[in-house]
């Protein structure tokens, strides 16, 4: 199987982040072959947990793959954790905050981050902008506490 360049996953995740959670009217266009735009801007957010907001692009975090939209509020902590699944990031505005044992990044817009399933982290959003950004899960997106 041919491996794909970062900026190649970068590009696709950025092409994706124009389409949000699908209407009826959007899923019989998609059915039919039909082009499908949405601004993230126009995007309906559902608070999630206190500080991060949500817009499913498609499938189900709850359940398996899928893509949302993501905002942190700014200064937003989410404190050390894991995810079971692999995330792909590409922050759209602000600065989503990433800290491991090697160190700490800023993720800024048009750049990409990788997180591994079961790698322990801490994330968050810039102080005074928070962030936006287009995330994508291999399966159930989850947030499980560090011991």
């Amino acid at each position: 199987m041919k491996k794909l360049s970062v900026p190649l996953i970068v590009a696709a995740a950025v092409l994706a982040a124009g389409v949000v959670r699908m209407t009826s009217a959007q899923e019989k266009a998609a059915k039919a072959g039909k082009l499908i735009y949405v601004s993230s801007d126009s995007a309906t957010y559902k608070e999630t947990t206190p500080g991060v907001t949500q817009a499913v692009v498609w499938g189900d975090p709850g359940t398996g793959a899928h893509a949302t939209f993501s905002k942190f509020k700014p200064a937003y902590e989410a404190g050390m954790h894991t995810h079971t699944n692999d995330v792909w990031i590409v922050v759209l505005k602000g600065a989503y905050l990433y800290k491991d044992a090697a160190g700490e990044k800023r993720v800024g817009p048009g750049e990409f981050l990788r997180v591994p399933g079961g790698h322990r982290h801490w994330s968050g959003g810039d102080k005074t902008d928070g962030a936006l950004f287009y995330e994508e899960g291999a399966g159930k997106f989850d947030s499980v506490p560090a011991k």
